[in-house]
């Protein structure tokens, strides 16, 4: 499966993935406004499309409710595509993701996007209060089928997705793992590696969905061709120094948010873990991060995405600093492409 209608000749398409991150000091509120200033510049410039993922109880992420930050984004949008990246299926129904993307497709066809998790996008607490058990992981396969169905237009067991029905959203499979991958490749999506946060089985998990690949019909009578997107890392600043230093302020920040145990930690004591086992274990969170000059940063993308087999880049900015964080965004923007 592949979008040509917003790639450039010699360059791969690039899409954002909003990680909706709160920084010391800043509101929920505040780091929507921020979000919604991103997607406004995706949108005027040449990014495909823009993401959203589900996580919960961390006090330091505002995405809890992808289908909520999707509408408002697309209600201030014309163009770009916006999904989530993604919606962690195990914590949800497939009838009700369905009505909820469904209802986003009518209001903005063509433009929404469903990324799917296996991953609960939590933990254990997090499972009881969303009224889920771990084990409901184990029908992620069988979900996904469900949820393809509701979208066709089929009845489920005698239930039809109202909205959602015949709106054919299309889906697309996350993951870390060689799961993803094969599940990917049986049911014809596309295929989008976690790469800027798990990257240790990215080339593994790739060569597994290409290989195994089987197309799927398309509602147009043609079928689904492979598609590979991979997420990576990037902070790109005219002072390299400046960008360095935004990684190791990044690296801080992901300290607090993986290791907090309950409560806000200090930048004292985030330092103090960067520099034992929790930092190693950061630091191979970002084994494909990409930092420096826009320059330094282009030919790592493109470095990237040739090593990765890649049809389409995610982007996640890194920075930790508002300006060097929405500066990541325009300096690599693709040029507009669209009237």
């Amino acid at each position: 499966m592949t979008d040509s209608d917003s790639s450039r000749p010699g360059r791969i398409p690039l899409s954002l993935l909003d990680l909706a991150q709160v920084g010391d000091g800043e509101t929920v509120a505040g780091s929507l406004a921020h979000s919604l200033e991103l997607a406004r510049f995706a949108d005027e410039t040449g990014y495909r499309r823009i993401w959203y993922a589900e996580h919960h109880n961390m006090p330091a992420i505002a995405s809890a409710a992808p289908a909520v930050l999707v509408a408002h984004m697309a209600a201030h949008t014309a163009r770009i595509r916006l999904g989530a990246g993604g919606v962690m299926l195990p914590n949800h129904s497939p009838l009700a993701i369905a009505e909820q993307f469904g209802t986003l497709a009518e209001l903005h066809p063509g433009r929404i996007d469903l990324g799917l998790g296996r991953a609960p996008g939590g933990d254990q607490a997090t499972f009881t209060a969303l009224r889920r058990t771990p084990a409901a992981a184990e029908n992620f396969p069988r979900d996904v089928v469900e949820l393809t169905r509701y979208f066709s237009g089929a009845a489920v067991n005698g239930v039809v997705a109202t909205p959602g029905s015949g709106t054919d959203v299309p889906l697309y499979i996350l993951g870390s793992s060689l799961f993803g991958a094969q599940l990917a490749a049986a049911l014809g999506l596309p295929y989008a590696f976690a790469s800027h946060f798990a990257p240790q089985a990215l080339e593994q998990a790739v060569a597994r969905y290409l290989a195994d690949f089987r197309p799927a019909p398309l509602p147009d009578g043609g079928e689904t061709e492979p598609h590979v997107m991979a997420a990576m890392s990037v902070i790109a600043d005219d002072d390299a120094d400046r960008a360095a230093a935004e990684l190791h302020r990044a690296k801080v920040q992901r300290i607090k948010i993986l290791f907090n145990r309950g409560r806000r930690l200090t930048d004292d004591e985030a330092e103090m873990l960067l520099d034992g086992p929790q930092g190693t274990q950061v630091d191979a969170m970002l084994r494909y991060a990409a930092v420096g000059t826009p320059a330094e940063v282009r030919d790592g993308i493109d470095a990237f995405a040739r090593h990765a087999r890649a049809d389409e880049v995610i982007l996640a900015p890194l920075a930790v600093d508002r300006e060097v964080w929405f500066g990541t965004a325009q300096q690599l923007a693709p040029p507009t492409d669209h009237t």
